[in-house]
């Protein structure tokens, strides 16, 4: 872990978009940006028109010529098919995603395709071929309008597989963002339940991150600054919509846990997540911040267990003094804070969105095979994972 063994540095990677324009007001110069890319941007929205209108119309006023493209609820692979033709009839040389992790995604994975044959399964890791992309694609900008999910400045997209239940991902460097412009003005007045599950899997990504094998000096300094912010921040926005200082670190945070997990990996509670969304239509975030507690319990457990030396249990406790505030904050005091902090989010049971203990064999199954799963600091057990399960429905 930290990129060192035994005080010699291990080699390492950080991938980021080259470009990344962060604080209030930096939404202003997307025009500029985008015209230094292309004439006829596919734009990439949410459900909502009403909060793009704006960014819209002023890509217009700077000449641009904007196709728009609604995304409405998680991406699947038939929504990218959709965009992919759209932007092609429609001559598309740029993509703009504007809006939360959905519209990021399917635009970064729009961008990747648009210039050339094949189909999106051919890309996607698990349940598909896992191709790697031979070259960059459209430039994709990316201005988010949540703070959560880190998209703007990942290297992949996650799209759902209806016919295998999952949730997957097409992974490439050449899905970076061109450029990622970061204005918390923009997530100012999103609703309670969208903060609440937005911040929880920023929070979610930037543990994961810290306690991930592959962990480096660069994901390490993200989460340190990342997971103190959440942790003062989250309740804050979530009672308070307009606190422009709690945005701005909730969007700070999430900016830093998406370059985290993208240079170091995630763990098991994404491991989980990506059955679950395919098994049931429960939003990410919302499943993150019911799992966390959870999955960092059984992975403190399991750690004490198996690998008491192991240096992950040492993350987890400096992990609980960021959250908790406190100096001699043992790995369990965080676990403490994570349950409490999601009660008090009002953060709902799995059962909610139809989650049955009958699901729990097929999301372990999936799991157990899923990406994120190799990045957890222990391997955890299938009986594990069946019993975190049991303890959210």
């Amino acid at each position: 872990m930290a990129g060192e063994e035994g005080g010699a540095l291990l080699a390492w990677e950080f991938v980021s978009p080259p470009r990344i324009l962060f604080g209030a007001g930096v939404r202003r110069e997307l025009p500029a940006v985008a015209r230094a890319y292309g004439r006829r941007p596919l734009v990439v929205t949410g459900r909502s028109h009403q909060r793009v209108k704006d960014l819209l119309q002023a890509l217009e006023s700077a000449g641009l010529q904007p196709v728009r493209f609604g995304v409405c609820g998680e991406p699947e692979v038939a929504t990218v098919r959709q965009a992919v033709g759209l932007a092609r009839q429609e001559g598309c040389d740029l993509v703009i995603g504007v809006g939360g992790g959905s519209a990021l995604d399917t635009a970064k994975a729009v961008a990747g395709l648009v210039p050339r044959a094949g189909e999106v399964e051919e890309f996607l890791e698990v349940v598909g071929q896992a191709r790697p992309l031979p070259g960059p694609g459209l430039p994709f900008l990316a201005v988010p309008t949540t703070a959560g999910t880190g998209a703007e400045v990942t290297r992949n997209a996650v799209l759902a597989v209806p016919e295998h239940r999952v949730k997957v991902s097409f992974r490439s460097p050449y899905l970076v963002a061109r450029a990622a412009l970061v204005d918390p003005e923009l997530t100012m007045g999103c609703p309670p339940a969208v903060t609440a599950a937005a911040g929880l899997d920023a929070l979610t990504q930037l543990l994961e991150a810290w306690v991930s094998p592959r962990a480096n000096f660069f994901t390490d300094a993200c989460c340190a600054e990342g997971l103190p912010r959440v942790a003062r921040s989250l309740r804050r926005a979530w009672s308070d919509g307009t606190d422009a200082q709690a945005r701005a670190d909730l969007s700070w945070s999430a900016l830093l846990s998406g370059l985290a997990l993208s240079n170091a990996g995630l763990g098991a509670v994404h491991g989980l997540a990506g059955p679950i969304g395919g098994a049931v239509p429960a939003p990410h975030g919302a499943v993150c911040g019911i799992l966390v507690a959870p999955v960092t319990e059984a992975n403190v457990r399991a750690l004490r267990r198996r690998a008491s030396g192991h240096p992950a249990l040492e993350r987890y406790a400096r992990a609980a003094c960021w959250l908790t505030g406190r100096s001699d904050a043992a790995a369990e005091d965080g676990v403490a804070w994570l349950y409490e902090l999601a009660q008090s989010l009002q953060m709902p049971r799995l059962s909610r969105y139809g989650f049955t203990a009958g699901l729990i064999p097929e999301v372990v199954e999936k799991a157990l095979r899923a990406n994120s799963m190799k990045t957890n600091p222990i391997p955890l057990t299938a009986d594990e994972l069946s019993a975190v399960l049991e303890a959210v429905i």
